[in-house]
This record gives structure tokens, sequence and C-alpha cells, in this order.
């Protein structure tokens, strides 16, 4: 049984593939490139390939079926990045990763704390010796209505959390949570916008919540609301969201992640001309933080992502059901 990994890091995540693999006797190989069309014979010989998002369209999935791959392993929450249909042809399972919500949690209420305090524009005022409070004064969280949309382990651990500040929290979710529950009124989406002074994003992409917060949906919000997204960049409408910051309809934002980062975060791209407009056009807001998709960065995460994997490749090896699975 072997596992090949793509974009590996060196630095943190080969040492964890190297204790799992002494420990459940699994060989493994990797590189640091993510995989595209002309690496896939780096696989050959193995049963399952690891990547974090990136592109697995049908393509891919053919490519690697093609050289005997058997299972694709996500190194992430998110598998939005495979063709689950192209896989399930083939008879390829399909599996993702968990790993403690606290880390994912707390990035976003630290990410709310900083827009609401002004954390940046203050930061960056002080680095040029301005010293001075004209234009700093914030918001207390305590004092805010914070709305949260998804009530799966990330989004009931925020509102936990949440629930320690004393704020009035609102929540929205097709399934409803018993332990968010006990912390925040469910209401619908709807009655959320109206209402919340900060909104935090904690649902999975689909078909379905693409661009969720859209033109629509701003116009629904508060004047001068804030927006936390540490979940997935096809959730927002950036050009809505462009257009809602320029007017003053959206106070702020927040943003983890960003629609088209595939190719850009997780890159050293020091000197390079990027080809990404929006990011371009977000960062120059000073309103706007932006962080390359390192809500989820912690020891204990890394750690759970690749024992996840390893657990997952076991499973199907031995055609066993495993949590790690998702189907199309």
């Amino acid at each position: 049984m072997k596992i090949f990994f793509y974009a590996m890091r060196e630095y943190d995540e080969v040492p964890f593939a190297e204790q799992y693999a002494r420990e459940m006797g699994i060989d493994f190989g990797w590189t640091s490139q993510y995989p595209v069309l002309e690496n896939i014979q780096l696989a050959e010989g193995a049963d399952a390939v690891s990547m974090t998002p990136c592109d697995m369209s049908a393509p891919m999935v053919d490519a690697f079926h093609a050289i005997g791959v058997k299972y694709i392993l996500c190194r992430s929450i998110g598998y939005d990045h495979v063709d689950l249909e192209r896989a399930k042809s083939y008879g390829m399972r399909v599996s993702n990763v968990s790993y403690p919500p606290s880390g994912v949690a707390n990035y976003a209420i630290m990410l709310m704390m900083m827009l609401q305090r002004k954390i940046v524009p203050i930061l960056r005022r002080a680095d040029l010796q301005d010293y001075s409070l004209k234009g700093k004064i914030g918001d207390d969280l305590s004092f805010s209505t914070v709305g949260v949309i998804g009530t799966g382990r990330i989004g009931t651990t925020v509102i936990e959390h949440l629930s320690g500040f004393g704020c009035r929290i609102l929540c929205y979710d097709p399934y409803k949570n018993p332990t968010a529950a006990k912390y925040a009124q469910y209401v619908p989406l709807e009655e959320l916008y109206r209402n919340a002074d900060v909104i935090t994003l904690h649902t999975n992409a689909t078909e379905e919540n693409y661009h969720l917060l859209n033109a629509a949906a701003f116009q629904q919000m508060k004047d001068g609301v804030l927006i936390v997204n540490t979940a997935r960049g096809k959730l927002i409408d950036t050009d809505a969201l462009v257009d809602a910051l320029e007017s003053g309809k959206v106070g702020g934002a927040a943003l983890d992640v960003l629609e088209k980062e595939d190719g850009l975060y997780y890159y050293n791209r020091i000197g390079d001309v990027i080809a990404n407009r929006d990011m371009a056009l977000l960062r120059s807001f000073p309103n706007v933080l932006m962080c390359p998709h390192t809500a989820f960065y912690t020891k204990q995460a890394v750690g759970n992502m690749i024992r996840g994997n390893f657990e997952a490749a076991e499973a199907f090896e031995k055609g066993e059901p495993t949590e790690h699975e998702v189907h199309a």
C-alpha cells in the first residue's frame, strides 16, 4: 500500500507522514509540486494520491485512473475541487479530513475583532509614527449582533466561543444543531442579514450556495456590516462585495479565502505580476483584511490532516467504511 502526496511541505507535513507511515505500515512518496497533467507520472505505482485544494477536474481524475490510482485523498475539509462523479464512475473512493474546529473558529473571531477595532489601519499608521486617535475608534464585540451562517463543527464552535463575549448571536443553517441552539437563535437568512453587525461564513461550497453573498444579499444587510469568510471563496460574489465596499454598505471584510485562489495561495509569488485583479482591488481597500488561507494552519490541524489520509487509505484498501469518505 502506497500513498503519493502532492503539494507536500517538507517543513511541517513530512515529519507527520513519516510518523504515521511507521505506525500504520503504509509506504509513501511525495513532491512539493501541485498535481498537473505533466507530473501525473510521479504517482505511478501508488494506490492513492493526496493533495490540498487544487485542480482535480475530470481530466485529472482520468489521468490518475489511467496509471492505476484507486483512491483520492483530500488533505482538507473541502472537497469541491474534486470531480466526484467522474471518480465514482471509475470506482475511485474519495476522502477528506477533519481537524479540531477550534483553530478556524478562533481565527474567525480574531478577524472579527481586528475588523471591529480597526487593528490593520492602527498598526499601519503606527509604523509611520502616527499615534493620534482620529479615525481609530472601534466597536466592542460584546455589544454587537453576530450572524453565523453554517452551524457544523466549526460554526458551532464559533457560536460556543462567542457566547463568552456576551454578544447577541443569530445563526442560519438548513439543519439545526442542538448545541448551537443553546447559545444562538436560529433565524431565516433574511432576518440574519437585516440584524447582524458582523456576518461570518462557515459552510461548505456547493452549487446551491454559490455566491450566497451576492448583490441582493448585501442590499438586505445593515449599512456598515462587517463580513468574515474563513470558509470558501465561492460563497461570496467578489464583484458584488467590491460594489458594497465602495458604496459603504459593507463597512469592512476579512477574507481568509478568495475566489480563483488556485495557483496563488500557498505559493511564493514574490516579484511576480499576479493576474488577479479582484485580489489587487480588494487589497487596495483600507477596510479589507486579507489572509492567504491560513485559518486552518495549526500544528494540531496539520497532524490530523496527515493522519486522516493514512486512516482513509487503510480503510479503503481493506474495503471498510470510514468517516473520512465523501460521496458524489
